[in-house]
């Protein structure tokens, strides 16, 4: 992403992805050259099926561009930006989901750990005692009789009980 901003040349990128119904987001609407022209909030018609995925890159000057008052970057500055040709999209060169909900965020969970199975599968913990695909914080202690798994997040300086079943 550095790469890109740093070729384009321009004030701002935003990391963008592809999604199926683009109708549930706002969608940003780019040139074949991936600057943007403009953002559309939840469009009626298919005008782009790119969105805004939250991840961004901006010179230091755009801070001038912020008020010391409440304000939106996305509905704000940003259509600013798109107006005087400063802001570039990249398209994101991976998975996105949204996870503003917790339920989402599970989902999103599990999709990470399945990435990790494809492309960094000793990122994940292996053991008879763990089932599936889980992560393990270095920190982290499991008693060999704690069964868990699948899907499942240890984090750090966490401790797993004897009998324990996650």
């Amino acid at each position: 992403m550095v790469a890109f901003h740093k070729a384009h040349g321009k004030e701002g990128t935003i990391m963008v992805t592809q999604v199926e119904d683009p109708s549930k987001y706002g969608v940003v609407v780019a040139d074949e050259n991936n600057k943007i022209e403009r953002f559309v909030e939840k469009p009626k018609e298919y005008i782009s099926n790119k969105i805004n995925a939250g991840l961004y890159l901006f010179n230091t000057t755009m801070i001038d561009r912020i008020e010391a008052k409440p304000t939106s970057i996305e509905r704000i500055i940003f259509p600013q930006m798109a107006a005087e040709n400063q802001i570039y999209q990249m398209v994101l060169p991976g998975y996105w989901m949204d996870i503003g909900q917790p339920h989402d965020y599970l989902t999103g969970q599990t999709l990470h750990l399945s990435q990790l199975r494809k492309d960094a599968p000793a990122d994940l913990a292996s053991g008879d005692h763990i089932k599936g695909n889980v992560m393990v914080a270095a920190s982290a202690t499991i008693d060999p009789t704690a069964v868990v798994g699948p899907n499942v997040v240890v984090g750090e300086n966490c401790s797993i009980g004897p009998g324990v079943k996650i």
